[in-house]
């Protein structure tokens, strides 16, 4: 985030001015009381801080008519006129509802993403909002952590392009726009590792894997000049993120170059005792300011102790200073000085939130997000002018489940659920009969009969299980993946009639659905998909729209696989058939159920001829590896032709494959392109001994395919 030199001058004039009660104000952030993303705190007047400077900015606060009136008293009624910041969690659309983060990364698709971004940030900026708490960058590797539904999947080079495209969306090339928002980056770091899967939970990493995997995202955000960052609640090496001073200032300010603002995770200050490395919040506040935690978000200890700190010189003031300093920059680069009620249209705010064309793009993303996982003698698609339908299961009618957790303002009595976009896409003729069949809370089957006979008195079947929206995002962390309440119970009943069955599996996270792959065969991965999930689930079952999507997040056999991921390190023993000593389950096999990058296509892309242009590279050099994807179908489709490399022998061990680039290209009908890819010494980089970024000489192997499982291979030399 770069402003003018006059800007820069603007805001040293400003901080001159201030007393130390303003300065700590900035640094001070509430809640409006109304909607509570944490734990809630003590009850503040929000009108009076705004009016004696004593709030810098405020979240959960919307809509034009309310963020009016309480900047008007900042502006106004407070001694200097600072105007406030005003923070929301946007995670997947402001009321317009798109498909979960997590869904979004299946589409493979940055230029979608960041438009998505861009018409949350349009609908947000409408309606008062100017600062989104978003994107989430954590990399997860454990479906049984609730959050996972926020970020990008497993992949640090997926999560990094997604990153940049969602910064991008949210900022554009100038946040001070009228539909723009500043982003904020999270969470800083290493939260996705949470032990056991369970939110809040203790991160233990070396240095290496918080340099390789979970950091170069937060670079990329930075690099794409993303406006502020949240650290996380999780601790690193002993120190909670919320006072860790060398995570934050040596790595985030001085080594990235990151100039924006720091923002704590809701209450994570006041945390810092149940942590156990403060007695008490006073010295809470004092770890978090001198780590370079700029706003302390409604835990109120800033506001209570820093200026008894910095009268007892355990804060300096010129640590206050460069605090402010960054919070005023959030404000110029928003350019709420001169535009301090920007967005305080209440007819724009009619016009943008909901448009119908928001709608309509949230279909077109849904589609992409979709991800065909089997398709056994090509029953899908389906043909619209089938007599009869049973759509059943406890998630095929339910609004609110369809749109997902962190919805924001999402209006689910708008969403479209998979029974009324079935009933849309199929012709008049078609008879649709629906059953719940069973719940997914408990094991009440008294809809069972009813369900299996709809089933048995129609030509197919279409099931739609999973989780309710509220079972996945944060604190929403399970030790089970199966499906719960009495669906396991109703898919072997429908199963059982003998009759083709398509399951639709509506869900947040990846789920253990071994026996369903053996006995189901059709099975989409359709996750939370937003205010229009049900027609772009119809537009994938009828075959309006080719599905496309790949997973970003690999799909385990069993818990007991969990973590499971694509990219891992080999061992000294590693994977043999005939040898018990070696890495291996006696009841399982490794293998995934299935792997990160995977999606069918009612298209068949066959890849052939890879090549390189030279077998040997130097270090100084780029060459290329190309690859002929055919579309050996009567159908026109998207295919993600994606890029690894592995390093068969350096001084630290390497993964047994990394993906380094990807092309999502569509073909039509027998079409065939060469796809090409550059390889240059910086994809070869990985961290020496002494944590220094280094390229050793070698031999390297190149993967290029549909998935990390099915690749054509070469290998090349650097020299």
């Amino acid at each position: 985030m770069k402003l003018s030199t006059e800007i820069e001058r603007k805001i040293d004039t400003l901080l001159a001015q201030m007393t130390l009660a303003e300065k700590i104000g900035q640094l001070a952030q509430y809640t409006n009381g109304a909607e509570l993303t944490g734990p809630e705190g003590e009850p503040v007047d929000l009108n009076r801080l705004a009016r004696d400077g004593a709030v810098g900015s405020v979240l959960n606060y919307t809509g034009v008519a309310d963020t009016k009136k309480i900047q008007d008293i900042a502006v106004n009624e407070s001694r200097l006129g600072i105007p406030l910041m005003f923070g929301y969690d946007v995670i997947h659309g402001y009321k317009t509802g798109f498909p979960i983060p997590l869904a979004q990364a299946a589409s493979w698709n940055m230029e979608l993403i960041e438009k998505s971004e861009q018409i949350a940030a349009r609908e947000a900026s409408a309606a008062g909002v100017n600062w989104a708490f978003t994107p989430m960058l954590d990399i997860a590797r454990d479906p049984r952590w609730g959050r996972v539904i926020e970020g990008a999947g497993e992949d640090t080079y997926l999560g990094s392009r997604i990153a940049t495209a969602r910064v991008r969306g949210l900022q554009g090339d100038n946040p001070a726009a009228k539909d723009r928002v500043l982003a904020c980056a999270k969470h800083y770091v290493g939260y996705g590792a949470a032990q056991a899967g369970r939110d809040y939970f203790t991160c233990d990493l070396t240095e290496r894997t918080l340099r390789e995997v979970y950091l170069p995202p937060f670079q990329a955000a930075v690099t794409a000049g993303v406006g502020s960052i949240m650290p996380a609640f999780n601790e690193i090496d002993g120190v909670p993120m919320t006072a860790n001073k060398t995570l934050i200032k040596d790595v985030l300010i001085d080594e990235f170059g990151f100039n924006g603002c720091l923002v704590s995770d809701w209450t994570a200050v006041h945390e810092l005792v149940a942590h156990g490395v403060a007695a008490n919040d006073k010295e809470a506040a004092t770890l978090a300011i001198n780590a370079g935690v700029d706003i302390d978000m409604c835990s109120g200890s800033y506001s209570k102790y820093l200026a008894e700190l910095v009268a007892e010189g355990a804060v300096e003031e010129a640590v206050i200073d460069d605090s402010v300093r960054r919070v005023l920059r959030s404000k110029f680069a928003l350019n709420l000085f001169e535009l301090p009620h920007k967005n305080t249209d209440l007819e724009l705010e009619r016009r943008v939130v909901e448009a119908p064309e928001h709608f309509e793009f949230s279909r077109q993303l849904a589609r992409e997000c979709i991800v065909l996982l089997k398709n056994q003698n090509a029953l899908l698609p389906l043909a619209k002018d089938i007599t009869s339908i049973a759509v059943v299961g406890p998630f095929a009618d339910s609004k609110q489940d369809a749109c997902g957790a962190w919805r924001a303002q999402t209006d689910s009595n708008k969403a479209v659920t998979v029974l009324a976009g079935v009933r849309a896409a199929v012709g008049n003729n078609t008879v649709v009969t629906y059953a719940a069949g069973c719940s997914a809370e408990h094991k009440d089957l008294s809809e069972l009969a009813t369900a299996v006979q709809a089933v048995e008195q129609s030509d197919i079947a279409i099931v739609v299980l999973g989780e309710f929206a509220d079972s996945s995002g944060e604190a929403a962390c399970l030790t089970d993946l199966n499906f719960s309440g009495g669906q396991g119970e109703l898919i072997r009943a429908v199963h059982a009639t003998g009759k083709p069955v398509v399951l639709v599996v509506q869900s947040g996270r990846p789920f253990t659905i071994a026996w369903e792959v053996e006995n189901i065969p059709a099975i989409i991965q359709a996750w939370h998909l937003g205010s229009r999930a049900g027609n772009a689930v119809a537009d994938v079952l009828f075959g309006d729209f080719n599905p496309c999507g790949k997973l970003p997040m690999t799909m385990p056999r069993s818990i007991g696989q969990v973590p499971i991921f694509y990219n891992c390190k080999n061992t000294g023993r590693p994977f043999d058939a005939d040898n018990k000593y070696c890495s291996k389950y006696l009841d399982s096999p490794n293998t995934p159920l299935y792997p990160f990058g995977f999606g069918l296509s009612y298209s068949r892309f066959d890849y052939s001829n890879l090549r390189l242009s030279s077998p040997e590279m130097a270090i100084d050099d780029i060459i290329t590896v190309s690859v002929d994807v055919t579309n050996n179908s009567s159908r026109t489709g998207k295919e993600v032709v994606q890029l690894y490399i592995h390093d068969l022998v350096a001084s630290i061990t390497r993964p047994v494959m990394e993906l380094k680039g990807f092309q999502k290209i569509e073909l039509t009908a027998s079409e065939w392109k060469t796809i090409v890819f550059e390889i240059s010494a910086t994809m070869l980089e990985f961290y020496g001994a002494d944590m220094q970024k280094i390229v050793e000489a070698g031999e390297f192997t190149v993967f290029l395919g549909g998935s990390s499982q099915e690749c054509l291979q070469t290998n090349f030399i650097l020299k």
